[in-house]
């Protein structure tokens, strides 16, 4: 009797390791959007605004934009003038899904930041005056190890400030078209910090590293959409209808710039009109309408958040 109470117990061992394993084959089977709960064939978007902290007026029209439940996720920059208030906001509203804007460029004439880490610590990231260059031409040498220790620096300010990002991207796509080595170093602070980074299927084809650079496990998005300046603003409705209703399936990632046309944005970007004031007053009104929410009933498209795509993952 106690032998046939042990053989049955190994059995019983053996059935349920089996079970297991099978589970977890046809989980790791399962496409992201499985993994969410929803369909492979779905379409799901994440609606994300870019430049958190940026000034005051990003941050109250990105704050406004996310309460309405249509803007899904945001990301912020961690060297701007107006980051202590997002971070504030963001350590008291922790269900909100924030990332970090990971930024290495000063873009604008007269509104300028600088390196979080010491200037003399990444001199190839600053010009003469210590602010970020405003642009990076073929002349310019930026040493991916000054990048590195920027980037943890920004991300250890932004934890020491109380935020708990979801993700990681990159101001300007400067981690992503501009090299190997950069996108490398952009993957090894993300991975030891254990957080997704924003990249999508569709820049395989132009930036032939980021495939072959990614590991296992990275998160990749299908498609990504945002607005080209050449749209002028009487089409911008049209552009952003359009490209909703030709959605394909799988996860896509709208980046939006918001703020108000205010005079403070507008003082702020006034060298240029190309994500300035007007422009994203433009991106508010659209993504915070009526007219987006029903338009994403009709073609039956799902939000979701980088902090679901994280806990996907990890399961």
């Amino acid at each position: 009797m106690p032998m046939n109470r042990k053989r049955i117990s190994v059995l019983l061992l053996i059935y349920l390791a089996g079970a297991l394993l099978d589970a977890h084959a046809q989980d790791v089977g399962k496409s992201l959007p499985e993994k969410l709960g929803f369909a492979r064939d779905a379409k799901l978007l994440i609606i994300h605004a870019d430049d958190v902290g940026m000034t005051h007026s990003v941050n109250v029209a990105t704050i406004k934009a996310l309460d309405t439940g249509l803007v899904t996720s945001a990301s912020i920059m961690v060297p701007c003038p107006w980051f202590p208030e997002i971070a504030d906001y963001a350590k008291s509203h922790p269900e909100i899904d924030f990332g970090l804007h990971l930024t290495l460029t000063s873009e604008r004439i007269y509104y300028r930041w600088g390196p979080v880490a010491s200037k003399d610590k990444v001199p190839s990231l600053v010009d003469k005056n210590g602010y970020f260059h405003h642009d990076w031409s073929r002349d310019t040498h930026i040493d991916p190890k000054d990048a590195e220790l920027e980037l943890r620096g920004q991300i250890d300010r932004a934890y020491a400030m109380g935020i708990r990002p979801s993700h990681l991207d990159s101001h300007q796509y400067r981690l992503i078209n501009n090299g190997k080595e950069l996108f490398d170093a952009f993957l090894r602070v993300a991975h030891a910090y254990r957080l997704p980074v924003f990249v999508t299927r569709d820049w395989f084809a132009e930036q032939t590293y980021l495939e072959s650079s990614l590991a296992r496990d990275d998160i990749v998005l299908d498609h990504t959409v945002t607005i080209d300046p050449a749209v002028p603003p009487e089409k911008w409705v049209e552009f952003y209808k359009t490209a909703l209703k030709n959605l394909q399936p799988g996860i896509t990632e709208f980046v939006i710039h918001l703020a108000l046309d205010d005079d403070e944005m507008k003082a702020a970007t006034r060298e240029r009109d190309t994500w300035g004031a007007a422009w994203r007053q433009r991106d508010f009104d659209f993504f915070t309408s009526q007219e987006f929410r029903l338009l994403l009933q009709e073609q039956n498209i799902k939000l979701i958040t980088w902090r679901q795509l994280g806990d996907a993952i990890k399961q």
